[in-house]
């Protein structure tokens, strides 16, 4: 009881009877928690709706994208709606290794980051973990930067070692929409896989990581899709990620614009 009472005491002198030091940290306890509290945070980003259960049936076969999100933990999967990619559904990500940042070496254990696309010979129905999806990983890019590595997948199982695992069930449902659309004539599906929601304030929070320079090159493919609810143009340019749909100050155009001009890069890497 005594050491309380001399804590109280302590307390209220310092807050309460004009300590002019105690004034001052009280004022930069104000100001920096609300800051430190938002470096902490990932921006929240209103989610969207999915289509209805009625409708996401009757789009199986319909072209299909997804998005991955690392720091969210979520794969959603997009359908193609008239000229735009609708959701179709948000799964939650029962798996993955290695944290943050792109997949290097084999052995590393981390799962990749960056624009990934599959064909129909990439896909496993009869995997030991269930089903599975090869996301193509190296690409262009991950061959370019001397990255190695194989068989990074989505499939279930809910087990990882630097693949992205679903529950069976939520795996049965992706595997049949991407099978669906490339058996009914999409030549490939992209796989846009991020670290978080590439927004800016996302960008800033992590604006110190050892991998900010290569996250700046996957922002302008979230943009894109953000702003025209169409998938990325990716190309690999001098060891970049680049785009097709953008001129070279940056700014994103229609696709029949984009269609004449060569790939520019958007972001130079330090």
């Amino acid at each position: 009881m005594q050491v309380t009472d001399a804590f109280r005491r302590c307390s209220s002198t310092l807050f309460f009877k004009g300590n002019t030091m105690g004034k001052i940290a009280l004022l930069f306890a104000m100001i920096l928690l609300p800051a430190l509290s938002w470096a902490m945070t990932p921006e929240p980003v209103q989610p969207l709706a999915p289509v209805s259960k009625e409708l996401k049936k009757q789009l199986l076969g319909t072209p299909v994208y997804i998005q991955i999100f690392k720091e969210e933990r979520t794969l959603e999967l997009y359908g193609k709606i008239g000229n735009e990619f609708r959701l179709l559904d948000s799964y939650r990500i029962c798996n993955f290794s290695g944290g943050l940042g792109p997949k290097r070496r084999q052995g590393d254990f981390k799962s990749p980051e960056g624009f990934y696309s599959v064909k129909l010979n990439q896909l496993k129905p009869d995997s030991r973990f269930y089903r599975a999806i090869n996301i193509g990983f190296p690409n262009q890019y991950d061959r370019e930067q001397g990255y190695n590595g194989s068989y990074l997948m989505i499939h279930g199982n809910c087990v990882s070692v630097g693949c992205y695992a679903m529950t069976d069930a939520k795996m049965d449902e992706i595997f049949s929409f991407v099978d669906a659309a490339l058996r009914n004539g999409q030549p490939e599906v992209a796989v846009s896989i991020y670290p978080f929601r590439m927004t800016d304030s996302n960008l800033q929070r992590h604006r110190n990581s050892v991998y900010a320079a290569f996250w700046k090159q996957l922002q302008p493919g979230y943009a894109w899709f953000v702003k025209y609810r169409q998938p990325p143009h990716v190309a690999v340019n001098a060891g970049q990620y680049v785009m097709n749909n953008s001129n070279s100050s940056g700014t994103f155009l229609p696709d029949s614009e984009a269609a004449s001009r060569s790939f520019l890069a958007l972001t130079q890497t330090k």
